[in-house]
């Protein structure tokens, strides 16, 4: 058995998901079996944002044709921050055997982007802690937290109005043009938050003589990522309801049908400049054969902050608190969580946990979570205890 035998960090709080502005504090742990020279014990709590990728490029021509990968990628920095919790750093120390906690206490900076992950990009909070051991392997442990930026439905103009598309397309039947398929797809809002039900309404006519084989609503992700050179977008479905199919001549018509928003994270994903996320619901209407799908996209906003009047629908005993006088002084930094608004619960992000090891981490040398998904404000509505 070795020297070291727990070597955690261990927050106060019993969810490790904070805002933009929140203190966090814990306690690294250090359970040793026998003495140990180290220089100290530090703890290093870093935020920053990260994306990569390759693409493959052909050069030249003929004989002289070959293909280079290219990578593309940019960082940004929120902080970094470290705390020497133990020994002088430089030089070394003897830590005796036995059980030892070493506090912490960190204030985030305001105006953090969300927590964010995925296999091109990334907005990751971590605690690594080290025990810095001259001529010989340091010890490492890591932990992952959720930050969550405020993003507030009440403040985005157009999160309360409804919204609506539609479109048309004619299909081609052997030589002759059929008649059109034509949809109108409606929402009676732009502003969501996760947990929140979307009521999807639309009406399509098939005035062809194919048959449509089924129409769909998707609720689509789209994120940009930003590299110092280039943009890549990406697109992916992160929920979706269908109905049957539509025959010639048919009409159909989606009356209320309900789609429950999933644990995502907020659109734009204030704060980061390499990395944007923007959300649509797509209507989908699928002819048979081969043909392109009518489709008639509807901008969304999935917000942190749901719309007042969304939780007097739900509460109507709730009445929202009055104005505050301005005041000519300075005023406090934020609230960090809303205090008139039932309260959140958070769920694991709809795509779920990915791999977050680094360059150094891939020792046995490092301890901590070695897989992590960030997780979301989710309300819940049908088991809010706000009453």
């Amino acid at each position: 058995m070795g020297k070291l035998k727990t070597f955690a960090i261990t927050l106060h709080s019993p969810t490790p998901v904070y805002y933009a502005g929140q203190t966090i504090d814990g306690v690294v742990t250090v359970e040793l079996n026998d003495s140990m020279k180290m220089r100290g014990v530090k703890l290093e709590f870093t935020g920053r944002a990260y994306v990569h990728w390759t693409e493959q490029h052909s050069t030249g021509s003929g004989k002289t044709r070959r293909t280079e990968t290219r990578h593309y990628s940019a960082t940004e920095i929120y902080f970094n921050f470290e705390f020497l919790l133990f020994g002088p750093g430089t030089g070394s120390t003897l830590l005796q055997a036995g059980h030892h906690t070493f506090p912490f206490t960190y204030t985030l900076p305001q105006n953090l982007p969300s927590s964010y992950e995925s296999s091109i990009g990334n907005v990751r909070y971590q605690l690594k802690a080290k025990i810095d051991k001259p001529w010989k392997f340091d010890h490492k442990t890591k932990r992952m937290i959720t930050v969550i930026s405020m993003l507030d439905l009440n403040q985005q103009p157009a999160a309360a109005a409804a919204v609506q598309g539609q479109n048309s397309k004619n299909l081609c039947c052997l030589c002759c043009k059929s008649g059109p398929i034509s949809a109108v797809f409606h929402v009676d809002r732009a502003g969501y938050v996760p947990g929140d039900t979307v009521f999807l309404n639309a009406e399509i006519s098939n005035n062809s003589s194919r048959r449509m084989c089924a129409s769909r609503v998707k609720l689509i992700m789209i994120t940009s990522y930003h590299a110092t050179t280039k943009t890549r977008t990406d697109f992916k479905c992160v929920a979706s309801l269908s109905r049957g199919e539509i025959p010639p001549h048919g009409d159909d018509v989606w009356s209320g049908d309900q789609m429950i928003i999933p644990a995502i994270p907020p659109s734009y994903l204030v704060g980061c400049s390499i990395i944007d996320i923007r959300y649509i619901l797509q209507l989908e209407v699928d002819p048979s054969g081969p043909a392109f799908d009518l489709e008639v996209p509807l901008e969304i906003i999935i917000g942190t902050i749901p719309l007042r009047q969304v939780v007097q629908r739900y509460y109507p005993q709730w009445q929202p608190p009055p104005a505050q006088p301005a005041r000519a002084e300075p005023s406090a930094p934020p609230a960090v969580t809303p205090p008139d608004l039932p309260p959140p619960s958070y769920a694991e992000c709809v795509f779920g946990k990915v791999t977050i090891g680094e360059d150094d981490d891939d020792n046995e040398h490092m301890g901590g979570d070695k897989i992590f998904a960030p997780s979301y404000t989710y309300y819940d509505w049908s088991k809010s205890s706000f009453k």
